[in-house]
Order: structure tokens, then C-alpha cells, then sequence
């Protein structure tokens, strides 16, 4: 996968007065990795850059991955999202359909067992086109992924060395790719926040804090709220940006 051509292509370029949202693809030889890149309004040299995962049943542009972006930005702080294996600018109804596409992620998940590592390479593919531009390149790079985004990005961030924080969460060791998440959980050594909803119905608190156990890290901290499985409350949101920002403002890495 090193030597696939990679380009990317620059879509669109809205701003606000709050944010500037450019649309992105990414051409990784025969995959088109969709994409979006949200900065302040007037970016900085060497921004820190946080990569946000969607869930199962969302896309990029899912209402909590954008209300994030703007968060950050607040900060300073640059985001980007792309659509996952079957989510989103992917599919033909542009991610319309959210229970069609958790239902058919839960079937890839089960049945694809390259979706992991084509979803790794993607999003390699999307940072190094991110990183390519001025105001990112040498800045300070973090992970906000929780479900989904753990299922695909724990090996993500266990094979990225420029990944300096990590926020994971909703997902346990269990499912069709536990194997996988067991064996890359302890090569994750960034410092790390995981979520857990203590009534979470899709995932127990038991194998949750298994997973958590396994993270190798020596910077580990588990926040638990009550509620089911997508009910993370606002105050959650805001201890994972705080926890993000804390860890990637300030000088860049030499």
C-alpha cells in the first residue's frame, strides 16, 4: 500500500464567521476516500489537527463529528473526518439512510476481513494529504474516534506513530474483529481517554474495561456515565476536547 498513487482533490471552500469547512477527496489507487477539513476561520502555521470517526450508523458530517469541529476551532485547533467503509459520499444515497448503513457496516465488520486494514489506510492516506498543507504540517496530531471509531481506530492509532492523544471508547473486546483490537490494544501507547456508558446495551461495561485494561499506555484515564450506548451526555464531549486540546496545543513536536 506504501507505493499506491495518492491525490487529493479540494472541493469546496466555505467559511463562517466561527469556521472554515473545506470538502476533500482522496484518490488512493482505486479507492475515493471521502472527506472534510474544518480550521478557524483564519489558520495558523502548525495547527494541531484532531481526526474525528463517525459511528456506525453515521458519516462525516454526522451533527456530534460537526458540532466537535466547531469546538475546536474555538481552540484553534483544525479537524478532519472521512466517511467510513460504507457510510456517507461512499454510497449512492450520500449516508441518508443511517440504519441501512449500521446495518451494513455490522455485516462488513462480520464478514470483510480487509475492512479493517483498507479503513487504516485510508484515513494514513487522508492525514499525510492533510498534512501536506501549510498550516497543518508539523503541528501536533490527536484521535476522537468512540464505537466504530474504535472498532477501526485503536488499529489506526496502534499503527501511527504521529498520533499523540487518543480519545476511544463505546466497544469492549468482543465482536468479529476482537482478535484484532486484542492484539493491537497494548501497542497503543499515547496517552488516552475511553468512554464507557455504564448501561451500554450494544457492548458490555465488562468487556469495555477489558479493552481499556489491554491499551498499553501509561496515560490512561476511563470516564463511565450511566445511560445506553449514543447517550453521551454534553458533559463527555466536553472532557474529551479538554482532554485532547490539553495534550496537542503548545509547541510542536522537533
Amino acid at each position: 500500500m506504501a507505493d499506491t498513487l495518492l491525490v487529493v482533490r479540494w472541493l469546496d471552500d466555505r467559511s463562517s464567521r466561527d469556521l472554515r469547512k473545506r470538502r476533500f477527496d482522496v484518490e488512493r489507487g482505486p479507492r475515493t476516500v471521502p472527506g472534510v477539513l474544518w480550521t478557524p476561520p483564519r489558520p495558523v502555521p502548525a495547527m494541531p489537527l484532531v481526526l474525528l470517526s463517525h459511528g456506525a450508523s453515521g458519516h462525516k458530517g454526522t451533527d456530534y463529528v460537526a458540532e466537535l469541529a466547531k469546538a475546536f476551532a474555538g481552540r484553534g485547533i483544525a479537524t478532519a473526518a472521512i466517511d467510513g467503509p460504507v457510510h456517507g459520499d461512499r454510497r449512492l444515497d450520500g449516508g441518508k439512510n443511517s440504519q441501512l448503513a449500521f446495518l451494513e457496516f455490522c455485516q462488513a465488520w462480520s464478514s470483510d476481513p480487509t475492512m479493517t486494514d483498507e479503513m487504516v489506510a485510508d484515513w494514513v492516506a487522508a492525514l499525510d494529504g492533510l498534512l501536506a498543507l501549510d498550516e497543518l504540517g508539523g503541528g501536533r496530531i490527536g484521535w476522537w474516534g468512540v464505537s466504530m471509531g474504535t472498532i477501526i481506530g485503536l488499529p489506526f492509532v496502534a499503527a501511527e506513530p504521529r498520533i499523540g492523544a487518543a480519545v476511544f471508547g463505546l466497544m469492549g473486546l468482543t465482536g468479529p474483529t476482537s482478535d484484532r483490537i486484542a492484539e493491537d490494544a497494548p501497542k497503543v501507547e499515547c496517552p488516552v481517554m475511553f468512554l464507557v456508558q455504564w448501561d451500554d446495551e450494544l457492548f458490555s461495561r465488562e468487556c469495555a474495561i477489558g479493552l481499556f485494561d489491554a491499551i498499553g499506555s501509561a496515560d490512561k484515564r476511563m470516564h463511565v456515565h450511566r445511560g445506553r450506548h449514543g447517550a453521551i451526555p454534553p458533559e463527555g464531549f466536553r472532557l474529551t476536547e479538554s482532554f485532547l486540546a490539553e495534550r496537542l496545543v503548545g509547541s510542536p513536536p522537533n
